[in-house]
């Protein structure tokens, strides 16, 4: 077989049409009937879709099928690595092929959050491992169909629903709610996020706003706001969409900016604290977590969050503002728990407050820290979580991120066990999911 010579790519499309189109894919028994290009699959987008087997019913991207993702030649490829983690496991899809035409790489789904590399080779010695490209990946391999092991779940719980509140803004509530139930997931359990913010942060956060303006919107008639304006229509699994943003599978009912002109339309509703609660029962047997991302206000969102939810977590970065505002979150609390005799549900249980942006400095954390600690304690009655969330740059890093191949850079999230699972910020919101899971008796 002739050899191929990566010196004939010098752009991406090269390496797609001259490596994959022209060169490998004919070598792997996959013809012109056999692969997308361009593949839109959701928020997901594909480079090369190839089908080892007809389409059937329907289905796009049956289990036995190869994602390709072709790269600038002699780019650096282990940052691509997380992105096909996230395509395979979200599909289902057991091999992914990725290449900058100097080196070719195959990874294998290994569990419904992590896939290993199984495969690397030089793109100038293609020619000489093609055979086992064709045992492992070709049309015709048998591996291609082999079912994705399954990691045992945790066993099955009553579902619980928690909100994530403070009436200060920028204390780390949409962080809190997006690794938290990225954390929970990656154990298995199966999570529902909630946005009731207008900001739509967590929206955002877990890539549902991938859309370049009002035109592309897909969000503005079916978000969190119809859920609860409409009493048949928008039930949870109509307006909940499957998150982008972690390998493990988070659904999120999104909101949208709109949430705040649309607040003076229910504001004198009197089903408006209910409904959602009562759609959410309805679905109480599809979710083991759900948790809510509440708006730094006293506002009706934030009255239906602590009518529908079963315990309390207070984000706070402990500053002045903050300790201050935790007044009125008692007093906020107060008043729903009296709304919430009334409609016969128990007061809400307080998790505590959750040390959030806290500053990494070691002699505040050493002294300082403590003391503020036990203040909340003693000043405003609430008790404080053990775990603690520290300002990390990597937090910051892994909301920002964006992918940069197409014409538009478009936002592309990513939690923080997706973005530096060995970091001490994904260490922390390990903890701080365990903390949880003991708190509410979830623990196995």
């Amino acid at each position: 077989m002739e050899a191929f010579d990566p010196n004939l790519c010098r752009t991406e499309r090269d390496v797609e049409s001259k490596l994959l189109v022209h060169y490998l894919l004919p070598q792997l028994g996959y013809g012109v009937d056999s692969w997308y290009e361009e593949v839109a699959l959701g928020s997901i987008r594909l480079d090369f879709l190839v089908l080892a087997t007809s389409l059937l019913a329907g289905r796009l991207a049956p289990p036995a099928a190869v994602v390709m993702e072709a790269k600038r030649p002699q780019s650096n490829l282990d940052p691509h690595v997380p992105k096909l983690r996230r395509y395979l496991t979200a599909l289902g899809i057991r091999y992914g092929l990725l290449t900058n035409a100097w080196e070719i790489r195959v990874y294998e789904t290994q569990s419904p959050q992590a896939i290993a590399e199984v495969f690397r080779c030089g793109g100038q010695h293609l020619h000489t491992h093609l055979e086992d490209l064709r045992q492992l990946i070709g049309k015709s391999s048998p591996n291609l169909g082999l079912p994705i092991p399954v990691v045992p779940s945790p066993r099955r719980i009553p579902m619980k629903t928690i909100a994530v509140y403070h009436n200060k803004g920028g204390v780390g509530k949409t962080t809190t709610v997006t690794n938290l139930g990225a954390a929970l997931a990656r154990q298995g359990f199966r999570v529902l996020l909630i946005d009731l913010d207008s900001q739509a942060n967590t929206t955002f956060a877990t890539g549902l706003m991938k859309f370049a303006d009002e035109e592309d919107d897909i969000l503005a008639n079916n978000n969190v706001y119809h859920a609860i304006a409409e009493k048949f229509q928008f039930q949870i699994a109509e307006v909940a969409r499957r998150a982008s943003y972690c390998a493990a599978p988070v659904d999120v009912m999104p909101a949208h900016i709109n949430l705040i002109q649309q607040e003076r339309i229910l504001q004198d509703k009197s089903f408006a604290k209910t409904r959602l609660l009562e759609k959410l029962n309805k679905a109480k047997d599809s979710y083991d977590f759900v948790i809510i991302d509440c708006p730094p206000s006293l506002n009706l969102y934030a009255q239906v969050a602590l009518t529908m939810t079963d315990y309390l977590i207070i984000p706070s970065d402990l500053k002045p503002f903050a300790n201050e505002g935790l007044r009125n979150v008692r007093n906020f609390i107060d008043e729903n728990d009296e709304f919430r005799g009334v409609i016969q549900r128990p007061p809400i249980s307080v998790l505590g407050v959750l040390p959030s942006k806290i500053m990494t400095n070691a002699k505040f954390v050493e002294n300082t820290l403590p003391r503020v600690e036990e203040k909340v304690r003693s000043k405003y009655g609430f008790p404080m979580l053990e775990s603690r969330i520290f300002d990390r740059v990597d937090l910051g890093k892994c909301l920002n991120v964006e992918n940069n191949e197409g014409e538009v850079p478009v936002p592309d999230p990513q939690s923080i066990f997706d973005f530096a699972p060995d970091s001490a910020a994904a260490k922390e919101f390990g903890a701080l999911a365990a903390e949880i899971l003991q708190k509410v008796g979830a623990m196995p």
